[in-house]
């Protein structure tokens, strides 16, 4: 019956692509036949229009193709799909696929392991090459001595960019508004004064956020006074950024998004597109910032803060410029040329050359008499005829040298610091100065040196001029450049976890903002079909909705800034931050609450909208911007009670909803259907082994369409009718006496390990410490995994730097395993919908939770850890995951959620620079099994010895670690974390490539963390009173493919009506790269493809969209844009794809 089945699908596909090709055939054959007859009476003056006619004519043949090859690669696929799922359900046998796929159980369109050959430097063998020894190099202290013999000018002249800027950082010592007050407005006040006083003045600016504040307060002569400083470029707006983002904790959403808010701004005021970034301060950069900048149209940048062994390295090399290329891309597509600073700092004594003490000297603001001096105690000198010209050729000397370091005689040079300019007197200090030694230079031509202001634009202009006609091209290079280190040891991987609470609040907005942002748009155009007029429906609060959403986007832009998520700034500065995104999840869960009564309402004539009296709200409420959301307790009756899920994935979901209710007999039914869902009752535990007996917890499961509003009535049911968990509770030595009159407690077995299972899953955990032991997965593998806790301490020498906010230096005694004078209270708790085993240690909550379910919800483990170090002082509370999974000294951790990098452990670095950024995934694996731990809020994270990965949960430290902060961190909150954990078979021969390798998560853990990242939203109507007739939400007729996520539908400004929404709405689509060594069983519900076409009307079906048009990722308009026609886009994987469209 297989077999015949197979044969028909394919002799079907056959069939077809013959008739295709001979329709397509007999049409080109009548078009030939037509124009030639028609050629013999046609006059010659015609030619010309018939040729246009013909040439139509032959576009739509091609689109006929087009479309025919469409319908033959959709039915191979298929063909493909019905394959796969015919071998997996006989176990493995060969599927017979195409070349590239023929592996046994190998999905198609999946991303193989592959060498990373294809850039000319790779940062992993870099890494592995460095000796890290710090020797003294005179007086570039991490470098080496520089000489010149003075000639290699004279053929072409040293050409010199003197950049001015000033670093602005929205928030650290103080927050972004004092900032703003007390320095950002003068520096930009007096750079509309300065620059346009004189045309050879310019200065570039990064912050989007502190310039739109400015622009606001300008009148309209000054806008026009700064579109002319910036059309006549004196003035460039550079990476053009809502922050100059941290690149490590951010995930790739808000960088995006951030990114977005800027351009928009700057192209809706200035109407210009940045096309050069600048990143002097975040701690270490990520080549997923890269792809954004170079898919936002971006063509150059510079980054600073790098480790000082690998500078040195790359200006021996001269490769400090290079194009910087995705390990994952073949080809150039991605590349973008970056100029790496080679010095210490982005300020004027590390920036004109090799000598501070020299540069110090002109930096003019430390001018004898001012409030800043140079600390190596030579000041600066006013330049003068008599001092000019020793002054110069001293200068002079420090830009030779430098210059020697790169490839070219075009040499950039950045002239300022954190928050320069400020005053009147420095501008002109500077400017002055500098301009007297540039004639000096001018009027010497036998120097061979021709130097001026300039901006980043042009310099590279000069770059790339001098390349081209050099006929030479710069080295590409692939990989990160974490974890930076500044000096001696000191590795920046504390902020990969300073204040935790912030980052995991920071992913909350995110997944908020995102489901808002979606829910807005379609029901936008569901409210525009429903009038037929493409008009909104005028009691909807739109506009208002709009200025929340924007105010949602830039509170999230925000808090990107590398002093910000990074958990890097003072105190009142991270409250600051926190009650903007507080605020942020407030204002949003408005416009979500009303676009999902618009959308549910059967009739829409009963739409009205009272914000006092909402018709929907949240089942939980967040208190304050530092606590942790609490559930609101359903009132039941006999009358049922609505509750309203909203599915934000693009995936049709099998999950468990999990609410609060105030009796322990309920049951929830589908409102649609009257179909009764499987539920349990748990308790709900205001101690440990002490159940409330007036509140108690309903897990439902829920079938959630994609993108779908449902409705389910909560409804009381008579005593004891309801499934309930039953519980067993485990102390050692001291049995814990257990308060519960609802629930039924069971004697602990003596001597047994603890176990729990699903289907896919089982787990056997101490009984001593609730811990797990031991993991073993349907299909018989078997992995020894232990969790872990443990301390880190920092050195305790008087003379020693300690950690703090950025730094992790721990004590010589490494990690100690967490014990405790009491044992914990454990408590297992079994149920029809999940069953788990929760840990009470003083410092934390450990619970591991199975869902009884089908798909990835039931294959991956939740890991929750509650987490309360405020007791402590200079401590670090890690997790660690002890496995037999022989990976050597590799592991896998995540850049930004948007791509894996590999990590080696390196013996010859300290323990501090083994530990690396993880925004939401790290794996471990060998050639039969991957453990791969998915994140729902970015954490640093090592795999210090093989089969180990560790998770740093909070830092408490009392001191501060000498980078400017000047206080350490012990704002410390009870913080939540939350995880999945996945063990998978490895299949088809999987190999492990030697050398540097890309490898990509699998299917199963993209939908785990898709799930994990953006879980479903939970609304319940607030009183009993008679609800209007409501109707299921289900825009789409199923999931997209499984490596199809929608980034975001983001509805765009109006250009004529400023704040207010448009018929427009930016597309993000990211189509995901996926391991073939994992083949997910049974096959998800979702499709794929191994074809990179995609019909976009089928795949968003039964959504209409009137209009497509690609675009660049930050959806500026472009004279290139291209009307998608016939729909039909072009979606590469791991590529970020962005469309304006119109929806109907």
């Amino acid at each position: 019956m297989v077999t015949k089945r197979g044969r028909l699908l394919g002799v079907l596909v056959g069939i077809i692509f013959c008739i295709a090709v001979m329709t397509l055939y007999h049409l080109l054959e009548l078009m030939q036949g037509a124009e030639l007859q028609h050629r013999v009476n046609t006059p010659v003056v015609h030619v010309n229009e018939e040729l246009f006619h013909l040439q139509k004519k032959i576009d739509r043949l091609e689109r006929l193709l087009s479309s025919n090859n469409r319908v033959v690669a959709e039915l191979r696929d298929s063909l493909l799909h019905h394959k796969a799922s015919l071998e997996i359900r006989r176990g493995g046998a060969n599927m017979g696929l195409d070349s590239s796929h023929s592996r046994a159980g190998v999905l198609p369109g999946c991303r193989s392991a592959s060498e990373t050959k294809n850039s000319s430097v790779q940062m992993l063998d870099v890494y592995d090459i460095l000796p890290f020894d710090n020797p003294d190099g005179g007086v570039w202290k991490q470098g080496f001595e520089i000489s010149y013999s003075g000639n290699e000018w004279n053929k072409q002249p040293l050409e010199i960019f003197l950049v001015p800027h000033s670093h602005n950082d929205p928030g650290w010592l103080k927050t972004f508004d004092l900032y703003y007050q007390d320095q950002t407005r003068h520096i930009l006040d007096n750079m509309l004064i300065k620059l346009s006083e004189d045309r050879r003045k310019k200065m570039i600016w990064a912050e989007v956020s502190y310039f739109s504040k400015w622009w606001a307060e300008l009148d309209g002569q000054q806008r026009d006074m700064v579109k002319r400083l910036v059309q006549n470029g004196q003035l460039e707006l550079v990476t053009g950024g809502w922050v100059m983002a941290d690149e490590a904790n951010a995930h790739y959403f808000a960088l995006l998004d951030q990114l977005i808010e800027g351009h928009q701004w700057i192209q809706k005021h200035l109407g210009v597109k940045p096309s050069s970034g600048w990143a002097v301060d975040p701690f270490g950069h990520s080549p997923s910032m890269t792809y954004l900048l170079k898919g936002a149209g971006l063509k150059n940048m510079v980054i600073q803060r790098v480790h000082y062994a690998v500078k040195k390295h790359f200006a021996r090399q001269q490769t400090l410029e290079f194009l910087w290329r995705q390990n994952w891309d073949a080809s150039p597509h991605s590349d973008i040329t970056c100029h790496m600073m080679p010095f210490y700092s982005y300020d004027v004594p590390h920036t004109c050359g090799p000598n501070p003490s020299v540069c110090c000297q002109f930096d003019f603001h430390r001018l004898p008499g001012g409030r800043v001096f140079c600390p190596w105690k030579i000041p600066p000198q006013a330049i003068t005829e008599q001092n000019v010209q020793e002054r110069a050729l001293l200068l002079l000397d420090q830009y030779r040298q430098k210059s020697r370091l790169f490839r070219s005689p075009v040499l950039l040079v950045p002239l300022g610091d954190d928050f320069r300019f400020v005053e009147s007197r420095e501008w002109d200090a500077q400017f002055t100065n500098y301009q007297k030694l540039f004639d000096y230079f001018d009027e010497h031509p036998q120097l061979h040196v021709k130097a001026r202001f300039g901006t980043l634009s042009d310099y590279f202009q000069a770059l790339h001029r001098h390349l081209s006609a050099a006929e030479t091209t710069l080295p590409t290079l692939g990989g990160d450049f974490f974890t930076y280190a500044d000096r001696d040891d000191h590795y920046w991987s504390g902020f990969f976890t300073s204040r935790p609470f912030y980052k995991r609040l920071d992913r909350t907005l995110e997944s908020v903002l995102r489901a808002t942002e979606i829910l807005f748009s379609l029901t936008l155009a569901e409210m525009r079909r429903f009038r037929g007029d493409g008009r909104l429906v005028e009691s909807f609060p739109a506009h208002e909705h709009f200025q929340r959403l924007t105010a949602g986007r830039r509170s999230l832009a925000l808090f990107q800034h590398h002093d910000a998520i990074t958990g890097t700034a003072r105190d009142p500065v991270v409250v600051d931050y926190g009650t903007r995104l507080f605020h942020s999840i407030l204002n949003l869960r408005q416009v979500l609450q009303s676009s999902a009564h618009w959308l549910l309402l059967l009739d829409k004539n009963l739409y009205h909208h009272d914000q006092s009296k909402p018709f929907l709200l949240m089942d939980d409420v967040i208190s304050a911007q530092d606590a942790l959301p609490q559930k609101t307790p359903l009132a039941l009756s006999d009358e049922p009670r609505s509750l309203i899920v909203f599915n934000p994935t693009e995936q049709q979901q099998t999950t468990v909803i999990s609410i609060t209710v105030d009796s322990a007999d309920a049951s929830v039914v589908d409102a649609e259907t009257g179909r009764p869902m499987a539920a349990q009752i748990s308790a709900v535990w205001e101690e440990p082994s002490q159940a409330s007996t007036k509140v108690f917890q309903i897990s439902f499961v829920a079938e959630l369409h994609p993108l779908a509003l449902v409705e389910y009535h909560v409804i009381k049911v008579s005593t004891g009718s309801a499934d309930r968990a039953g519980y067993t509770f485990y102390r050692h030595g001291n049995p814990p006496t257990v308060n519960t009159e609802h629930f039924q407690v069971f004697r602990p077995e003596d001597n047994v390990l603890l176990s729990i299972r699903n289907k896919h899953v089982q787990i056997w955990s101490s009984q001593e410490t609730g811990l797990m032991q031991k993991l073993q997965l349907q299909s018989g593998l078997v992995r020894e995994l232990r969790v872990q806790f443990a301390w880190y301490g920092t050195r305790t020498n008087r003379n020693q730097d300690k950690s703090g906010a950025y730094l992790f230096l721990p004590g010589e005694e490494g990690a100690q395993l967490y014990s405790s004078s009491e044992p914990p209270l454990i408590r297992v708790s079994r149920g029809p919908v999940f069953s788990d085993i929760t840990s009470h240690f003083r410092h934390f909550t450990h619970t591991v939770r199975l869902f009884h379910l089908d798909g990835h919800a039931g294959k991956a483990l939740e890991i929750s850890n509650m987490v309360d170090i405020r007791s402590e002082a200079n401590r670090e509370l890690v997790m660690r995951l002890v496995s037999n999974v022989a990976n050597g000294n590799r592991f896998y951790s995540d850049l930004n959620g948007f791509q894996m990098q590999q990590r080696r452990t390196l013996a010859k670095l300290p323990l501090q620079a083994n530990f690396y950024p993880m925004s939401s995934a790290a794996f471990l694996q060998d050639t039969s099994s991957r453990l791969t731990l998915l994140s729902a809020q970015s954490q640093g994270v090592a795999s210090l010895r093989p089969g180990e990965l560790e998770v740093v949960l909070d830092r408490r430290l009392q001191q501060d670690d000498n980078r400017g902060l000047g206080q350490g961190i012990t704002d410390n909150k009870l913080t939540a974390n939350l995880y999945n954990l996945l063990l998978e078979d490895r299949k088809g021969g999987a190999t492990e490539v030697g050398g540097a390798s890309v490898e990509h998560l699998s299917m199963l853990a993209h939908l785990s963390s898709l799930s994990l990242c953006h879980p479903p939203i939970t609304m319940f109507a607030p009183s009993h009173h008679q609800l209007p007739k409501l109707r299921p939400f289900r825009p789409l007729h199923s999931s997209l493919p499984c490596d199809i996520h929608l980034l975001n539908l983001r509805t765009l400004e109006d250009a004529q009506e400023a704040e207010s929404p448009s018929q427009e709405a930016a597309l993000l689509l990211h189509r995901k790269g996926f391991d073939c060594n994992s083949t997910p069983e049974p096959a998800p519900v979702c499709t794929w493809s191994v074809h990179e076409e995609v019909n976009l009307h089928d795949l968003f079906s039964p959504l209409h969209f009137h209009s497509i048009r690609r675009s660049g990722l930050t959806l500026l308009p472009d004279d290139k844009e291209e009307e998608v026609e016939p729909h039909v886009a072009q979606l590469r994987p791991m590529e970020i794809s962005a469309y304006r469209v119109r929806l109907d």
